[in-house]
């Protein structure tokens, strides 16, 4: 199919994988890729010189189009910006920043670039700032959300009102249908992540995997709303949360029980008890690993019905 999602990326079928934190390297880019969406390297868990390494296996393993996904607040984020420069890197996903920041610059250099936002007034900043093309997730995702709350099925027909850029759909979607949805309301594309981070290409570890495509509805909550609002997995971590939250623990405790590298533990090294999990609501829907052209095959063929 064509629209200007896929022209835009130049790309076969107007699917993004999400740029995760410890899901998102090379080979998963690489596979989505090849398969005709639009493959993303997660920058956010990666220092300088791997993600170097990631761009460079990326170019050896897919000919066609690719990207990276920068959250804004990274801490090398200038160190980070040159090695986008100086590996030719030609899609950008920005995101958890203001777009003004670094467009100009991705630009200056050739750089088409997306912006992720959680509502309809960032959307109008994203179209101030000179971005290519929008990103509006909706509260179901996983990860990182946005203050507002706002689902996915709300927030794309608010964003579409405001803004005539190209407009993608992510939070929720996960199956063709789902994308169908969206394109009602307005989208052009979607951006999907947690089946793609279940996916048997992600660097996810398979404890983190198996575990999640065993999840049921509600099995997920959006929680440390103090510090940013995460949405978790049940678990040991979710319920010292949970716990903490109540009794009013502070934004100091919070950081304090949050600690360093707890993510990693739990998705890159499959910590089940300590790690912090973080997926999707959507994951309850999928129950086996797939490839990602198996993923995208299978979106596809549901959209077109």
């Amino acid at each position: 199919m064509t629209n200007r999602i896929c022209d835009l990326f130049g790309i076969q079928y107007p699917i993004v994988q999400g740029g995760m934190v410890w899901c998102s390297g090379w080979r998963l880019a690489s596979a989505v890729s090849n398969a005709g969406g639009l493959g993303l390297l997660g920058a956010g868990s990666m220092h300088p010189d791997m993600l170097r390494e990631h761009i460079r296996k990326c170019k050896v393993a897919t000919e066609r189009p690719f990207g990276v996904n920068v959250p804004l607040m990274y801490p090398e984020i200038e160190a980070l910006m040159q090695i986008l420069v100086e590996e030719e890197v030609k899609i950008v996903f920005t995101s958890a920043g203001n777009p003004k920041t670094w467009t100009n610059y991705l630009k200056e250099h050739g750089m088409t670039v997306a912006h992720v936002v959680s509502s309809s007034k960032f959307a109008l900043k994203c179209e101030q700032a000179g971005v290519d093309a929008i990103v509006a997730e909706g509260f179901e995702a996983g990860g990182h959300n946005g203050r507002e709350e706002t689902t996915t099925l709300c927030l794309i027909p608010a964003v579409r009102r405001v803004t005539s850029l190209p407009l993608m759909a992510a939070g929720g979607i996960g199956t063709g249908n789902a994308m169908r949805a969206v394109f009602a309301l307005g989208a052009e594309g979607v951006q999907v992540g947690t089946r793609f981070a279940l996916s048997k290409e992600s660097s996810a570890h398979e404890n983190f995997k198996n575990y999640c495509l065993n999840l049921n509805e509600g099995d997920t909550r959006l929680l440390l709303k103090k510090l940013s609002p995460t949405r978790l997995v049940k678990g040991d971590f979710m319920s010292a949360v949970e716990a903490a939250e109540a009794r009013g623990a502070s934004v100091e405790e919070l950081r304090e029980l949050l600690g360093k590298g707890r993510t990693k533990k739990g998705i890159f090294e499959g910590d089940l008890e300590a790690g912090e999990l973080e997926i999707g609501q959507v994951a309850s829907l999928f129950h086996e690993q797939q490839t990602a052209k198996e993923i995208i095959d299978e979106m596809m063929l549901e959209f077109i019905k």
